[in-house]
C-alpha cells in the first residue's frame, strides 16, 4: 500500500495505513500515522477532468486552517495517479459523539451543543467573497429541483401536502439572506469527543457557500438523539435566544432537506429509507403538521 501513496509527500515516512471504511461519501479514505507519530485522514477520490474545480475546493478548505478551534488542518492536495486525486488533513482523535453523548448528563450535553454553536458561528465568521448570483435565486432553484426529485422517486413520507406548502408558503424569508463559508454537512454525526471533553469537528468533503442558518438543516439528526444539545447548540451560535425569523427559516431549510433525503436514500436500500421516512415523521410532530415553526424540542434554557 506504501507504494500506492508514494506521490504523497511525506508519505515514505508513514508507518502505519488503514482504510476507514464508514460515511457516506464515494471518496476512499485512509487513516495514516508516521514515524514521528503525526496522524492524518488521506481522502481518494476520482479524476474527472475536474482538476481546477478540485483545486478551488481545496483552497477554500484552507481557509479553516485560520480558526483556532479543533478541526482538521488541510495540509495537501493533488494527483495520485492518472486517474485518483487525493487530500490530506490532521487527523482529529476523539471518539464519535453521536455514540458518546448518550453517556452525558442533560447539562453536559446541552454544555457541548452550546460549544457546537460557537465552533459554527466562528466558521461563519471567515472573511470570504461569496459568489454573486443571490441566495433567493440559487435556493429557490435548489427546492424546486428537490421538490421534483421527490414527486418523481415514488416514495411518500407523511404530511408531504403540509411540507411542500410551508416550503412555498416561506420562500419569500429567502430574499436578502447573506451567504457565507459553509461547513456543508453540520451535525453531531460529523462531531467527536476527546478524552478531556473537548469538541472536534470533522468531514470537511462537502464545503460549500450559502446562507449560514441554512447550515441548521440536518439538525434533526442533533434533536432526535439529543434535544438539549440540539438546543445548545442553537443557543450557542445566538449566544442566547434566536430570532424568529431563524426559527421560520430554520424550519423551511429543514423541510427541503427532508424532500431530497428521501430519493438519496433510495440507493442505499431499504433501511436508509425508513431512516428517512421515521425522520419525516419526527418532523411532522414536532412541528405539529407545521402549526408551529418552533420545534416541541427546542428549550430555551438549559435545566
Amino acid at each position: 500500500m506504501e507504494a500506492y501513496f508514494k506521490s504523497i509527500e511525506g508519505s515514505e515516512k508513514w508507518c502505519e495505513i488503514k482504510p476507514i471504511n464508514k460515511g457516506w461519501s464515494e471518496d476512499r479514505k485512509y487513516y495514516a500515522k508516521d514515524d514521528d507519530g503525526k496522524e492524518y485522514l488521506v481522502r481518494v477520490f476520482p479524476y474527472q477532468n475536474d482538476y481546477e474545480k478540485r483545486e478551488e475546493a481545496f483552497r477554500d478548505l484552507q481557509l479553516f486552517n485560520r480558526l483556532s478551534i479543533n478541526i482538521p488542518k488541510v495540509l495537501s492536495f493533488g494527483r495520485l495517479n492518472e486517474n485518483e486525486l487525493f487530500s490530506v488533513f490532521s487527523w482529529v482523535r476523539g471518539y464519535d459523539l453521536e455514540e458518546k453523548i448518550r453517556e452525558l448528563t442533560e447539562k453536559e450535553q446541552y454544555s457541548l451543543g452550546i460549544e457546537a454553536g460557537k465552533i459554527l458561528k466562528e466558521i461563519h465568521s471567515i472573511n470570504v467573497s461569496v459568489p454573486m448570483e443571490p441566495w433567493e435565486i440559487k435556493m429557490n432553484h435548489k427546492i424546486d429541483r428537490k421538490i421534483k426529485g421527490y414527486k418523481e422517486c415514488g416514495i411518500k413520507i407523511s404530511g408531504e401536502e403540509k411540507i411542500i406548502s410551508y416550503i412555498n408558503e416561506n420562500r419569500h424569508l429567502l430574499k436578502g439572506r447573506p451567504e457565507s463559508l459553509q461547513h456543508g454537512d453540520y451535525h453531531i454525526g460529523n462531531m467527536v469527543l476527546s478524552k478531556d471533553r473537548m469538541l472536534g469537528i470533522i468531514d470537511l468533503n462537502r464545503v460549500s457557500y450559502g446562507d449560514p442558518w441554512s447550515e441548521f438543516d440536518r439538525i434533526v439528526w442533533c434533536a432526535d438523539i439529543s434535544p438539549y444539545f440540539a438546543s445548545g447548540r442553537i443557543n450557542g451560535y445566538f449566544d442566547g435566544t434566536p430570532p424568529e425569523a431563524f426559527f421560520r427559516l430554520m424550519a423551511l431549510y429543514i423541510c427541503s432537506n427532508q424532500l431530497s433525503s428521501i430519493p438519496w436514500a433510495i440507493s442505499f436500500g431499504d433501511k436508509e429509507i425508513k431512516t428517512m421516512i421515521r425522520q419525516g415523521e419526527n418532523i411532522m410532530n414536532w412541528y405539529e403538521g407545521f402549526e408551529r415553526f418552533i420545534p416541541k424540542w427546542y428549550i430555551k434554557e438549559s435545566k
